[in-house]
């Protein structure tokens, strides 16, 4: 079955898998649902081996077009809707979804998304978690809750695979009558690594005024990724606020009399 819009679109992102077997098992169960884009961060092992090949079976060629690259980030650019897995709860003031409710939100955007799996030995942490708007969760049970990372894969890419497949209902033809609105298009929405950057550029800033202390930072950002991920950051919003951290930075600076930095510039 080939890969429909919503689906060639997503990525499949794995943080430092464990091993080629559990590459080559993902890539297996990704094919079998119609996904193709998958995203190794720093993987553990060499995921065109011998191992990986026989655990892909017919699926080899997901491998071969994988990406890899060296951070989370890197593998989430582009994208603008994230939902990362977990198998506990975090005290992230976000709920955790059931896959079944999170995922298909991520197919709802022609822009590229992502769902990231974490290690097998320890899964996302919480810096990695806040890489994404949403978590998942899948619902198991006691006293062996714990799932295999391709088992994981497998029940998420059924789900959307579920939602990716559906018949698109199409607008009407020439002729038809169409229904006329009065709502104006949505601004477009920054992509992940274009607020990542803001982030950054926000910490720094935060840092340079003493409104952030080095020892405090980290979790102090991770309050200001979760207001970020509610308030759904446009482009224009991003340009706007580093505008503003700009002319921060600027007026915190000694320098000679000259004109401040555009403020409005992106």
């Amino acid at each position: 079955m080939s890969s429909s819009p919503p689906l060639s679109q997503l990525r499949i992102v794995l943080v430092e898998p464990a091993g080629p077997l559990n590459i080559g098992s993902v890539a297996r169960v990704m094919k079998n649902f119609g996904l193709t884009q998958l995203v190794l961060v720093n993987p553990h092992g060499d995921p065109h081996s011998d191992d990986a090949r026989q655990m892909a079976v017919h699926a080899y060629d997901i491998i071969e077009r994988a990406t890899t690259v060296d951070s989370l980030p890197a593998a989430l650019a582009n994208c603008q809707r994230a939902i990362a897995t977990t198998a506990r709860s975090r005290d992230l003031q976000t709920p955790l979804e059931s896959p079944e409710l999170a995922l298909p939100w991520l197919l709802e955007s022609p822009a590229p998304s992502a769902l990231i799996f974490g290690p097998e030995d320890r899964g996302l942490n919480n810096d990695e978690l806040l890489q994404a708007q949403r978590f998942t969760k899948i619902d198991t049970r006691p006293p062996y809750e714990s799932l295999n990372l391709a088992q994981a894969v497998a029940i998420c890419c059924y789900e959307l695979s579920r939602v990716g497949h559906r018949p698109v209902t199409q607008a009407p033809g020439p002729g038809l009558p169409q229904e006329e609105s009065s709502t104006p298009p949505s601004p477009a929405l920054a992509s992940l690594d274009q607020i990542d950057g803001y982030y950054q550029h926000l910490e720094s800033i935060l840092l340079k005024i003493g409104y952030l202390y080095p020892h405090t930072a980290p979790s102090r950002m991770r309050k200001f990724r979760q207001l970020g991920h509610r308030a759904t950051l446009s482009v224009q919003d991003v340009a706007m606020l580093r505008g503003i951290l700009r002319q921060i930075d600027w007026a915190t600076t000694p320098h000679l009399p000259h004109h401040p930095p555009d403020s409005n510039t992106p």
